[in-house]
C-alpha cells in the first residue's frame, strides 16, 4: 500500500491528479481546523489544537511514508493522517468530542487530548497485528517533544531486525530487512526541551534510519524563535550534528514550508536514502505559520504584530500551492474555489455525524435517569419531592448534558429522598435509581479504566505464581548472579530479547546483572548506552512497539527520576 507519487512527465514533472487530490486533502484539513475550532468556541469541546498552516509539508511527507513505516509525532500532524488515509474527518471531531468509543475514536477511545493520532498495533485479542501491511502511527502525547525518547527505539528496531539473522523469522508482522523508516516530527518552540537534544543526540550516535520533520512557524505560543534557540534557528544550532567525510551524524536540511515541488522532491529523496543506508536525517521545515493562533485558548493578534500577521497570509502555505496549481496550468482558479466549497461541506456533514454519533448513547442515558427521578419524585412527598423536582427539572432542561451531570443529579436526588418517609413506592423508586447509577458507574469504570495494564492471554498478570522449592544441599548465591542466570536463559530462549543501558554490555552492568552476557550474545542484545536515562526507556518503548522484548535498565533508583515523564505519560498509558 502506497501513496501514488506525484511526479510524472506531464505538465512540469507533476500529475495533475496528484496535485489536486493533495490540494483537496489540504482543503479539507483546513476546513477540519476551522471548523473544529467553532465547535470549541460554541462549548460543544473542552480544548482545540490543529494543524492549519502545516498542511503542504505534511502532503508531501506523506508520499515518502511507507507501509511498515512508523510515526512519532506532533499533535498538528492531521493533514498527514488524513493523506495516508489514517484518520477520517468524523474520527478527529469524535476525539475532540471525547468520545468514548474506540468504534468512533480509535486512537485513545477519546481518553487522550484530541490531536493524538495513533493506529492499532494490536487486534481485539490483543495479538500483533501485521506492521508491514499498515501505516503505523503511536499516539501523540501532550507534553512537548515526549514524543522523541520513543522515537529512538522504533528507528532503533529497524536496526537490530537489520542486523540480526537470528531475528529473521520473528520479523515477519515487523520488518523487511530493516527497510522501515521511523518517522519523527515536532514543533520548533520544544527543540528547546532536553528531551529533544537528548534523543537526537542518540539517534546520531546509533545511527537508525529516523526521518525527523521540525515543524517551524516562528513561535512557542507566544514566544518567538529568538528566545526559544540559539541564532534563533534549530537546524543552525544543530549543524555540529551535520553528517561529515568520515565523521558520521545526521544529515540536515532546510526547505521552506509552503514550497509543494521542493517539499515532495526533498520528502522522497531523503527518505528512500535512509532507507538504503540507515543514516538518519533532519528536514527543518521553514516559514511556515499558524492561521488561527496556538490553540483555541488564547489569540495570535495579542503577540503577534501587523507586519507578521500580513506576512503569515502572504506566505499561508495553501495559498501558495494554490497560486503555483494555477501558474502551472494544473487547474483554474474556478476548479480550485469548487473543491474548496465541496470540502467545507464534507467537513460540515462529518462534523453532524460525529456529533450525532457521540450525543446519541448521551441522550438515551438521559432520557433513563430523568424518567428514574421522575418516579422518585411520584414516589416520596413533602420537601423530598419539591427537591427531588428541582433536580429532574433542572437535568432535563441542560443542553447536551454529559455523564457527569447524570450521576450528580442522581446522588443528590438520592440524598434528597433519603430524608423522606419510608413508603414501598419511595423504596422500590430509589433503588431502582441506586441501581441505575451503580451501572453507570461500573461502566465509566470500564470505559476510562480498561487495558492500563494487558487484557489478552498473554497479560503477566495471568502468569501462575510458582511458590519456590530449595533442595537441602541448594548453593547460596550472591542475588546479581541468580539474576545473570536468569537472563542468560532468558536470551538464549527468546531471540527478540535484548538488553540496553549503562555499562551493561562490556561491564557486564555496574551490579554485573549482565555480566559476560555481551560476549556470549552480541553487542546489539546486550548494548551499552550514553548516560541518557529518557532515551532508555523511550528506545526500550520504540522497540517493544515494533514487537521486540527489550530490558530496559537504569542503574540506580534516583537516577530514574530523569525518565519521570516518560514513565508517567508514555509507558503508564501506553496500551491505551
Amino acid at each position: 500500500m502506497t501513496i501514488t507519487t506525484p511526479f510524472a512527465t506531464g505538465v512540469q514533472g507533476f500529475r495533475r491528479e496528484a496535485v489536486l487530490r493533495d490540494y483537496r486533502v489540504g482543503t479539507r484539513s483546513r476546513h477540519t481546523s476551522l471548523i473544529a475550532r467553532q465547535e470549541v468556541m460554541r462549548g460543544k469541546a473542552k480544548f482545540g489544537i490543529f494543524g492549519d498552516g502545516k498542511e503542504v509539508a505534511q502532503l508531501a511527507m506523506a508520499y515518502a511514508f511507507r507501509a511498515g513505516d512508523v510515526r512519532a509525532g506532533y499533535y498538528r500532524d492531521q493533514t498527514f493522517m488524513f493523506a495516508l488515509g489514517a484518520l477520517t474527518v468524523d474520527q478527529l471531531f469524535a476525539q475532540l468530542y471525547a468520545h468514548a468509543d474506540v468504534a468512533a475514536e480509535p486512537a485513545t477511545g477519546g481518553r487522550a487530548m484530541n490531536g493524538h493520532f495513533g493506529t492499532r498495533m494490536l487486534d481485539s485479542d490483543g495479538q500483533w497485528l501485521n506492521q508491514l501491511e499498515r501505516y503505523n502511527s503511536t499516539v501523540d502525547l501532550s507534553p512537548t517533544a515526549a514524543q522523541m525518547p520513543r522515537l529512538v527505539g522504533l528507528g532503533y528496531a529497524s536496526k537490530l531486525y537489520r542486523k540480526l539473522p537470528s531475528l529473521n523469522e520473528h520479523s515477519a508482522k515487523f520488518s523487511k530487512a530493516g527497510r522501515e523508516v521511523a518517522f519523527g516530527t515536532i514543533g520548533n518552540a520544544s527543540c528547546a526541551q532536553g528531551l529533544f537534544w537528548e534523543a537526537v543526540n542518540a539517534i546520531g550516535v546509533l545511527q537508525i534510519p529516523v526521518l525527523l520533520s521540525i515543524w517551524d512557524d516562528g513561535y512557542g505560543i507566544s514566544v518567538p524563535n529568538s528566545y526559544q534557540m540559539t541564532k534563533g534557528s534549530v537546524s543552525e544550532a544543530l549543524q555540529g550534528f551535520q553528517t561529515r567525510p568520515g565523521k558520521p551524524g545526521i544529515a540536515i536540511r532546510s526547505v521552506a514550508g509552503w514550497d509543494y515541488p521542493q517539499l515532495c522532491e526533498t520528502y522522497l529523496s531523503v527518505a528512500e536514502a535512509i532507507r538504503e543506508t540507515h543514516e538518519p536525517a533532519i528536514l527543518h521545515v521553514t516559514e511556515l505559520t499558524q492561521p488561527l493562533g496556538h490553540s483555541t485558548s488564547g489569540s495570535q493578534e495579542r503577540y503577534k504584530s501587523p507586519q507578521r500577521l500580513e506576512w503569515e497570509e502572504e506566505h499561508d502555505c495553501l495559498r501558495r500551492m494554490r497560486r503555483w496549481i494555477v501558474d502551472q496550468g494544473h487547474a483554474t482558479a474556478a476548479e480550485l474555489e469548487a473543491i474548496d466549497r465541496e470540502e467545507r461541506e464534507r467537513v460540515l456533514a462529518a462534523r453532524d455525524r460525529a456529533w450525532a454519533a457521540y450525543r446519541a448513547p448521551l441522550e438515551q442515558e438521559h432520557s433513563e435517569v430523568v424518567s428514574l427521578l421522575g418516579d422518585l419524585e411520584a414516589g416520596v412527598a413533602g420537601p423530598a419531592a419539591e427537591r427531588v423536582r428541582e433536580i429532574a427539572t433542572k437535568l432535563a432542561r441542560r443542553t447536551a448534558p454529559i455523564r457527569r451531570d447524570f450521576l450528580v443529579a442522581s446522588q443528590r436526588a438520592l440524598v434528597a429522598a433519603a430524608g423522606a418517609p419510608a413508603t414501598g413506592a419511595a423504596s422500590a423508586a430509589s433503588s431502582a435509581l441506586r441501581s441505575w447509577r451503580r451501572e453507570r458507574l461500573a461502566e465509566g469504570a470500564r470505559r476510562y479504566g480498561s487495558d492500563l495494564y494487558s487484557e489478552s492471554a498473554e497479560s503477566a498478570l495471568l502468569v501462575p505464581v510458582v511458590p519456590p522449592t530449595y533442595a537441602a544441599e541448594a548453593l547460596e548465591l550472591n542475588g546479581f548472579e541468580i539474576l545473570n542466570a536468569c537472563f542468560d536463559q532468558a536470551l538464549r530462549r527468546y531471540p527478540q530479547l535484548s538488553a540496553l543501558g549503562e555499562d551493561v554490555g562490556q561491564l557486564g552492568d555496574v551490579n554485573q546483572g549482565f555480566a559476560h552476557l555481551q560476549e556470549r550474545y552480541d553487542e546489539l542484545r546486550v548494548a551499552d548506552t550514553g548516560i541518557r536515562e529518557a532515551t532508555i526507556l523511550g528506545q526500550a518503548i520504540g522497540m517493544a512497539m515494533r514487537g521486540l522484548r527489550p530490558i530496559c535498565e537504569i542503574q540506580y533508583l534516583d537516577y530514574v527520576l530523569y525518565a519521570l515523564q516518560i514513565l508517567s505519560d508514555d509507558l503508564a498509558t501506553l496500551r491505551w
